[in-house]
């Protein structure tokens, strides 16, 4: 990670959820839509696993705040996951207040990758191509 990306994380604010892994999470996502490449080239360890997000999805509440989720952790600390859609593989952002997508880093083979994918009525992870472009939690 080069010394700006470094320098603007030592700015991050996270949030500690009380997770048993102890995973804090970012207080806001990354700006713009990321394939799985360009995602753990840009943000290596700090990208999520699977793992990570079936645990956030297990151990929190969440609660569908009209254009996203507001995810609370046992201490009464949240974050909100704004329903941000995705960047289609014309280019096109659709989706936008109704579908979130997350990217992880946990591939699932040469072609498809996993991401938490959302909307009003459901949570689960999904695995899908990998070029996608999909919003960027970051976690600590």
């Amino acid at each position: 990670i080069c010394l700006m990306a470094m320098t603007a994380m030592a700015q991050t604010v996270w949030v500690d959820l009380d997770l048993p892994s102890g995973t804090k999470w970012k207080s806001a996502n990354e700006k713009g839509y990321f394939s799985y490449e360009k995602a753990v080239d840009n943000f290596g360890g700090f990208l999520p696993t699977k793992e990570q997000f079936q645990e956030l999805k297990a151990c929190c509440i969440w609660e569908w705040k009209g254009d996203g989720y507001l995810v609370t952790g046992n201490n009464g600390n949240s974050i909100f996951l704004p329903a941000a859609g995705c960047r289609y593989l014309g280019g096109v952002v659709g989706s936008v207040g109704t579908i979130g997508l997350y990217r992880s880093s946990t591939p699932h083979d040469s072609y498809d990758a996993w991401y938490l994918r959302f909307n009003l009525s459901e949570v689960y992870m999904f695995c899908d191509l990998r070029c996608s472009g999909l919003s960027v939690r970051l976690v600590q």
